[in-house]
């Protein structure tokens, strides 16, 4: 069969990425709001990742990862974003094999970078607040570095095997995918074999890629709570509930669309429903990150009004 898959990718040389509604004022609608989503997505990410460089004072491993999310956040976004923006107004939606392989590929490695990064970040905010003393020690500028390295690794691994393992599936016809961009289970649909094998190898995948990391977010929220609840300051307990339940609809919001895009078996497949889902955890979060962690953040306000300050006097 891979050997057919080899031989026969060439039957197909290009698919069609159907997209959203087919009614043209209907997508000029949706053109406008997606692209005023985009550039806003854009630009709240652009600021973080500038504030964090240019102040010293969020030279923290909070902001250092804060500032590496914001960073996959806009190129996650751009992978897919941009194409469908094109899709939307050109009558051509095509897109070549091996710019779907290409897709696919980067897509899934700024996804799974994303699942991994946000659990990153719920260590680092459960060691600040569960072992305060230790967190220099065990949050040191080299630990950090390592730590967003092995993201890079995981993501990179998990990318590969999920779109090796997809594309070289045989695709004799017909092309049309029934989505914005070329994703696994949309494409998968597409396969002129049995893809059993595929449905198994991404339900494991899933579990290692999205429910670990999510099991592993929860659990730091629960001990993070369980140390908010002995604070005795009501004030400052209602303060960090909110921020932490803030930080976790952002994390469902992710993880939720995600599990089920992933580890449900392919003849769960809605179409509709998965570019709904999709949107969820490609555009909708990364576009609420820099809302949710950053502006509701003192640090960073202060920050803003230190450079917009610099910045003045300069002139």
């Amino acid at each position: 069969m891979h050997s057919l898959g080899t031989k026969n990718h060439s039957s197909v040389s290009e698919f069609i990425l159907l997209g959203f509604s087919s009614e043209s004022q209907v997508r000029i609608a949706l053109f406008s709001f997606f692209l005023l989503l985009y550039l806003i997505t854009l630009l709240g990410n652009g600021l973080i990742i500038t504030l964090i460089y240019l102040e010293s004072h969020l030279h923290t491993p909070m902001y250092f990862f804060l500032s590496v999310l914001s960073l996959v956040d806009v190129s996650y976004v751009t992978t897919t974003m941009p194409q469908m923006l094109v899709n939307m107004v050109c009558p051509k939606k095509t897109i070549s094999w091996g710019a779907c392989v290409a897709q696919m590929f980067i897509f899934l490695v700024l996804g799974i970078a994303e699942c991994v990064l946000y659990a990153i970040m719920a260590y680092d905010r459960y060691v600040a607040i569960c072992f305060p003393l230790h967190y220099p020690l065990l949050m040191s500028r080299p630990i950090c570095i390592k730590m967003v390295i092995g993201c890079c690794s995981i993501s990179i691994a998990g990318a590969l095997i999920y779109t090796i393992f997809t594309m070289h599936l045989p695709y004799c016809g017909p092309q049309k995918i029934n989505h914005f961009f070329c994703e696994v289970p949309a494409v998968l649909k597409l396969a002129c074999a049995d893809t059993s094998f595929n449905d198994h190898l991404d339900f494991i995948l899933g579990f290692i890629l999205l429910l670990v990391p999510f099991s592993l977010i929860l659990a730091s929220y629960i001990r993070i709570f369980a140390s908010i609840l002995r604070i005795h300051s009501s004030q400052g307990r209602l303060k960090s509930f909110s921020t932490c339940a803030s930080h976790i609809t952002v994390v469902i919001m992710f993880y939720g669309p995600a599990i089920i895009m992933y580890m449900r078996p392919g003849s769960c497949y809605d179409p509709e429903r998965d570019k709904k889902l999709a949107l969820f955890y490609n555009v909708v979060s990364a576009f609420l990150n820099p809302i949710i962690y950053s502006l509701r953040n003192k640090d960073v306000k202060r920050a803003f009004l230190n450079v917009l300050g610099n910045r003045r006097t300069a002139h």
